[in-house]
C-alpha cells in the first residue's frame, strides 16, 4: 500500500499474510478483515518503509518483520501469533529428544538446541540467520514499548521470560468465523460411523506418529480421516501400512472450506495431537463451532481452550495408551460425546466467535489510542520509542 491510498484516519492491519487461504495467521486476519469493524480499514498495509505514519489512527502489526519499520508516530499494536519472536526454530520443541523446550533464548543454548536437539536447521548459517530472525525484533519491540496481545497465557508468559513487562503484554485467545453451512450436534447415527478426524500440516510436531500408533490400540471399527498434506506425509502413510492399518485411515490431503466442514460434520470427535506446544491452536474452535468435541494433548496453550471433562478430553504429551483410551472412551459413549459436543459449541458462542473477539480487541484499540495520546506530550516517553 502507497500513500495515496490511504484517504482517511483509520485502523489498519499491517501483514504480509496471504489472507485468502493458508495457515493461523492468515486465517485470524482474514476473518478481522471480513468483519467489517467500524473505523478498521478493510485493506491491509504490507510495507511500512514509505508509509506516512502519522496519518493513521493505529496500526495494528502482525508481522515479525514490520516491527523494524515502525516509527511510533502514531498508536501501534502488535500481536504475537507464534514463538518466533522468542525462539529462533519457531517451535520452542527438541524434536530429536521429544521434549518442550525450557531454555530462555540465547545464542549459545540455541545453537545447541539446533546441532544437537534438532529443533531447527542444523546448517551454521541457517541457525545464525534464525537467531537474527528473532532476536532483531525483540530487540526492537522492547525498545518501541508498544502494547502487545498474546493469543494465550502460555504465549504472554514467554514473552514476559523474555524481557517484555507484564504491563505491556495482554492475552486475548483467538475467534473464528462460525460455519457458514449449517451445523448440527451430533447424531446417533454418525457416532454409529466411529470417524475421528485429524486436520492440520502432516509433520512430525504435530503428532501423526503418536495418533497412528494410538489408533492401533482402539476399537478396530475406528476410522480416522486426515484433513492436511506436510512432507511428512509419506513416512506417515508408511508407518500405517506396517501397523496394518491402511484401511482404517482415509487421506484426504488439503481440503477447501466446504471439504472440511462435511469432515468436521461426519466426525464424532476431533484429536489434536500436537507435541510441540501449540500457541493456541484454531482447530479446538473449529471443532467446537461444528459441535464436536476435541482430544488434545495437554501442551502449550491448547488447555486453555479445552474443558478437560466438559468439552473434551486432555491427554498427557506423547502417552500411547492414554490418547487410545480417550478416543475409545468418546467412541463406546454416544451421550458423552454428544453432551460434550454441545457444552463446547455453548462456550464457543460465549467466548470464541470472532463477534466476540472483535468487541474485546476495540476496547484494546481504544486503550492504546487514549494513551498514546495522552502521552504524545511527555518527551521522555517519546524518547524512549525511538532508542
Amino acid at each position: 500500500m502507497n500513500n495515496s491510498v490511504v484517504d482517511t484516519k483509520m485502523i489498519y492491519h499491517c501483514s504480509q499474510a496471504d489472507i485468502t487461504g493458508g495457515g493461523g495467521i492468515e486465517t485470524y486476519v482474514a476473518s478481522l478483515v471480513l468483519s467489517h469493524i467500524p473505523g478498521v480499514s478493510n485493506r491491509i498495509i504490507t510495507d511500512l518503509k514509505s508509509v506516512d505514519q502519522s496519518q493513521f489512527q493505529l496500526l495494528h502489526l502482525h508481522d515479525l518483520e514490520m516491527l523494524m519499520d515502525l516509527r511510533s508516530e502514531c498508536p501501534a499494536i502488535f500481536t504475537l501469533h507464534n514463538h518466533s519472536i522468542y525462539c529462533p526454530s519457531g517451535t520452542k520443541y527438541l524434536a530429536d529428544r521429544g521434549k518442550l523446550c525450557d531454555r530462555s533464548m540465547n545464542l549459545l543454548g540455541c545453537a545447541w538446541g539446533h546441532l544437537i536437539d534438532g529443533c531447527g536447521s542444523r546448517r551454521p548459517q541457517n541457525i545464525l540467520q534464525n537467531w537474527e530472525n528473532a532476536s532483531h525484533p525483540l530487540e526492537t519491540l522492547k525498545k518501541l514499548q508498544i502494547p502487545v496481545i498474546a493469543n494465550s497465557d502460555y504465549v504472554r508468559q514467554q514473552i514476559i521470560s523474555s524481557g517484555l513487562s507484564p504491563e505491556r503484554v495482554v492475552t486475548l485467545r483467538c475467534g473464528v468465523q462460525p460455519p457458514k453451512s449449517a451445523t448440527a450436534p451430533l447424531n446417533r447415527e454418525i457416532h454409529q460411523n466411529q470417524r475421528i478426524l485429524f486436520a492440520g500440516r502432516i509433520v512430525p510436531y504435530k503428532g501423526i506418529e503418536w495418533l497412528i500408533k494410538a489408533l492401533a490400540k482402539t476399537d478396530p471399527r475406528i476410522h480416522l480421516d486426515i484433513a492436511g498434506d506436510g512432507w511428512g506425509k509419506p513416512n506417515m502413510e508408511k508407518l500405517a501400512h506396517q501397523m496394518g492399518l491402511s484401511d482404517r485411515i482415509t487421506w484426504h490431503g488439503w481440503c477447501d472450506g466446504d471439504k472440511l466442514a462435511a469432515l468436521y460434520q461426519q466426525c464424532l470427535a476431533v484429536v489434536f495431537p500436537s507435541l510441540w506446544p501449540e500457541p493456541a491452536g484454531l482447530v479446538t474452535l473449529e471443532a467446537y463451532a461444528h459441535y464436536r468435541p476435541i482430544i488434545a494433548s495437554a501442551v502449550g496453550g491448547i488447555p486453555e481452550h479445552v474443558r478437560d471433562g466438559e468439552t473434551g478430553i486432555l491427554v498427557p504429551l506423547n502417552s500411547i495408551q492414554k490418547l487410545a483410551a480417550a478416543i475409545n472412551e468418546l467412541a463406546k459413549n454416544y451421550q458423552k460425546s454428544r453432551l460434550m459436543g454441545e457444552q463446547a459449541q455453548a462456550w464457543f458462542q460465549q467466548e470464541f466467535t470472532i463477534d466476540v473477539h472483535v468487541q474485546r480487541l476495540e476496547k484494546i484499540y481504544a486503550k492504546t489510542i487514549a494513551d498514546f495520546h495522552g502521552k504524545t506530550s511527555d518527551a521522555s516517553y517519546l524518547n524512549s520509542c525511538f532508542r
